[in-house]
């Protein structure tokens, strides 16, 4: 889709707009919602960034997701200066040396490439602010970016609730690892410590999502807000001898040692109940089995390697889980 085919469905007479969601941990779903809760979203995250009228905007992202069509709507809310250039690993390669932006979303895998390009990695830099969502920003990216002088977002949210829901600043001197949800947006945890999201005018009713979460309460710019962290999905711990194992937790904990991409999963196992599996497209797996010894508790040691062409990926660069645990199912 192209931003005026976008366009046209949303000036037209139909009261909603055709999503489809990542499909991240199964099949990708098609859900209808309103244009009406789609403005309410892009007037949140406007306010909460402070953008004004005529502001510059950089559309990056395919227009068939969530993601890029938010892009489009908080330009037609907020009447910002649009521009678009194709989705790609280096979006920035086709914006010139002195063109600037007030706002722009990315995926991880877009500011790394971008930071990889000292030219593109300049142009990064004058981006007002930069939301990057889609994924999970790794501790070594993270790190990349913390002298920036921009302000750049982890975002959190989901199709459901049209775009994110809270960000969180990963540098300067206001970086956190907590997520502030916008003005309007209720959280709690549900009896599996999974967040539970109340946002009136987007969600019909309570958003009980698979996110493990933590919570606390915080002094946000003179207001109490109930600010979070995400642990991981509860589809994502595996069960395994008696033991849960928070699957990004052990991601998280390998990342920087394993060079080549890689996924964790599970497998059923007589014994166990659940064994990790680490998919990697490193094919030297005895190397990676001696890191991860090394690097992390006896019990969340994978017991099975496998070496994959390419990790499994949604269309939206996320990790595709299910297919990974059919991968993983399948290994030896």
């Amino acid at each position: 889709m192209v931003l005026e085919e976008f366009l046209n469905e949303w000036r037209s007479d139909s009261p909603v707009i055709r999503l489809h969601t990542s499909g991240s941990t199964g099949a990708p779903k098609e859900i209808l919602v309103s244009k009406e809760r789609m403005m309410l979203s892009a007037r949140r995250t406007c306010d909460f960034l402070n953008l004004r009228p005529d502001d510059r905007a950089l559309l990056c992202l395919p227009l068939d997701y969530i993601a890029g069509k938010m892009m489009a709507v908080r330009s037609v809310e907020r009447h910002l200066r649009l521009s678009v250039v194709p989705p790609s690993a280096h979006p920035l390669s086709a914006v010139a040396d002195n063109q600037w932006f007030d706002l722009c979303a990315m995926v991880p895998l877009q500011v790394a490439g971008s930071l990889d390009v000292p030219h593109e990695a300049h142009r990064l830099r004058q981006i007002r602010h930069l939301i990057i969502g889609g994924g999970a920003i790794d501790q070594s990216l993270e790190q990349r970016l913390h002298d920036l002088p921009n302000a750049l977002w982890s975002s959190y949210g989901m199709t459901e609730t049209l775009s994110h829901i809270a960000l969180r600043r990963i540098n300067g001197p206001h970086r956190s690892d907590w997520y502030t949800p916008f003005d309007g947006i209720s959280l709690h945890t549900d009896g599996q410590q999974c967040l539970v999201i109340e946002a009136p005018g987007l969600c019909s009713g309570p958003l009980v999502t698979n996110d493990i979460a933590v919570l606390r309460n915080a002094l946000v710019d003179g207001r109490s807000v109930t600010q979070f962290r995400i642990r991981g999905r509860r589809d994502n711990v595996v069960c395994s001898g008696g033991l849960k194992i928070q699957i990004e937790e052990v991601e998280d904990a390998l990342r920087a040692h394993l060079q080549a991409p890689f996924l964790l999963s599970a497998r059923p196992d007589p014994k166990l109940g659940e064994a990790l599996v680490l998919l990697s497209e490193d094919s030297d797996l005895g190397s990676i089995r001696l890191a991860c010894r090394r690097l992390l508790p006896k019990y969340h040691v994978p017991r099975l390697f496998i070496h994959v062409s390419h990790i499994p990926l949604t269309p939206t660069g996320k990790p595709a889980r299910a297919e990974a645990r059919r991968i993983a199912g399948q290994g030896s």
